[in-house]
């Protein structure tokens, strides 16, 4: 994976179903590789990320879920890894879903 999370990074992420029932919850880090990106919104502390993923090949089927940070570890196409995007979001300064969710379908042209 590049830019792999640090522990001290995990630790800020809110953990599991702290922001359940909240309309618009805050992201603490984004994954992506190739039409894939994975949003997370909270964390076991140990291998259990939950968030919003989607993939722009079939955009309708976006949604909440949880995902492992193993296989994303471990995850390749091809010759790339499983990234983490360090200038949208980041522990430091989380964002609310919808603001990212616009972004990403402005930028994909979905």
């Amino acid at each position: 994976m590049w830019n792999k999370p640090t522990i001290k990074q995990l630790a800020k992420i809110p953990k599991l179903y702290s922001q359940d029932g909240v309309k618009d919850p805050k992201v603490y880090m984004k994954f992506f590789i190739g039409p894939t990106t994975w949003y997370v919104t909270e964390f076991d502390g140990v291998d259990t990320f939950y968030g919003w993923v989607i993939n722009d090949a079939d955009p309708e089927m976006a949604e909440f879920g949880y995902f492992s940070f193993r296989e994303l570890l471990t995850l390749k196409m091809g010759y790339s890894e499983v990234d983490r995007d360090l200038h949208s979001v980041t522990p430091y300064s989380p964002k609310k879903l919808s603001f990212l969710k616009k972004r990403h379908y402005m930028e994909h042209g979905l």
